[in-house]
């Protein structure tokens, strides 16, 4: 069983300073990090807050997600896929249910088509030039519909290197936004061919009520 919030908590204090400030990570040492650790300091450890607070969208009824489940570049009866714009890296894809699921409550025919949706998404995005390698993520604390990022890792960047390349992403200027529409569109051009779907502005296509 896992520890209780006031266990966890009580437990990691220990280990800091007498401001609840832990000690730098090890990831700060790293070549990869876009930080010095010299000047650094770790936020202090904030005491659990419980209940938790509601994720956005925990109501389908008030879920901005499933408001605009006809926005994105590729569709299916059950996906839709966006590019976010504004990124850093040269692209990056968020995959979503159209209906109203989270990762622990998806039906397994729609786990199943997720599985073979990531795959194929990272093969095309690792085969546009310049990328490198895709990266999945997925994270669930903020909104309750079910949201997969694709982050695309540019070509030589050593330093862009695994887990720091979110905030690498963060710290650099914005990608040309035409570059990325390009590269989408070639992402969407392979998609369809691999897994079926359609554009929105598909002739005679439709998104399912």
């Amino acid at each position: 069983m896992a520890l209780r919030p006031d266990e966890f908590y009580n437990r990691a204090v220990a280990a800091a300073d007498d401001e609840r400030r832990l000690p730098l990570a090890r990831m700060t040492g790293w070549e990869i990090s876009p930080f010095e650790p010299d000047g650094l300091r770790v936020s202090p450890l904030r005491p659990p807050v419980l209940p938790e607070p509601a994720r956005h969208g925990e109501d389908p009824a008030d879920c901005d997600t499933c408001r605009n489940r006809d926005e994105g570049i590729w569709f299916n009866e059950r996906w839709r896929l966006i590019r976010i714009p504004g990124v850093g890296v040269p692209l990056a894809l968020m995959l979503l249910p159209l209906d109203h699921h989270d990762m622990a409550d998806l039906p397994d025919e729609l786990a199943a088509e997720l599985g073979l949706l990531s795959t194929r998404i990272v093969r095309h995005m690792q085969a546009l030039p310049h990328v490198s390698r895709a990266h999945v993520y997925r994270f669930g604390d903020g909104g309750a519909h079910l949201h997969v990022w694709f982050f695309a890792r540019p070509e030589g960047q050593a330093q862009l290197f695994g887990s720091w390349l979110i905030a690498w992403d963060d710290l650099l200027p914005a990608y040309p936004s035409d570059v990325a529409d390009a590269d989408a569109a070639a992402v969407v051009d392979a998609l369809i061919e691999s897994h079926g779907g359609h554009r929105l502005s598909d002739p005679a296509d439709s998104l399912p009520a």
